[in-house]
């Protein structure tokens, strides 16, 4: 339980801080096991359509974690359910020659937050609600080791001199 608790305060700590941050959003997984079939669905709304948006991915696994990458796809959908944008993207979690751990670790458990290079520079067609989802692309199922799987959209960083 000590455990679970520290892992969450970082885990809050980590994610919480970005403050170009406009939406952010996390679903966990019973058992530390993602199905093919589960698609993760997340709705948000956009109040500024005038304004471009990056998007990152949130994963949460663990050291168990059988490969070093992860395939998802993904959906970008307006209200009525008309894809936006859609795609699959390769996401690295350990090193390929060292087997080191990437992201932000606390024990033998890691958060990552990846840049979805084909949601980059994403411009809303109209202010409303949206939906983003995402769904693994592995052979296993379940895939095993990942503990939660999420989204943030963040306006740009802005340029200092």
């Amino acid at each position: 339980m000590r455990r679970a608790s520290l892992v969450f305060i970082c885990a809050i700590f980590l994610y919480g801080c970005n403050s170009n941050s406009v939406h952010k959003d996390l679903a966990d997984f019973d058992d530390y096991q993602w199905a093919v079939d589960d698609t993760q669905n997340f709705d948000f709304e956009i109040d500024d359509n005038t304004k471009e948006y990056h998007v990152n991915y949130l994963l949460r696994n663990a050291i168990q974690y059988p490969f070093y990458n992860i395939y998802l796809k993904s959906a970008l959908k307006d209200s009525a359910g008309n894809v936006l944008m859609s795609g699959m993207e390769e996401l690295i979690l350990f090193d390929q020659k060292s087997g080191k751990p990437m992201g932000d670790g606390l024990g033998d458990l890691f958060d990552h937050r990846i840049a979805a290079a084909q949601y980059k520079k994403v411009k809303f067609p109209y202010k409303g609600k949206y939906s983003f989802e995402i769904q693994q692309n592995m052979r296993p199922d379940p895939l095993v080791g990942i503990l939660s799987i999420g989204f943030e959209i963040n306006l740009p960083e802005k340029a200092t001199n």
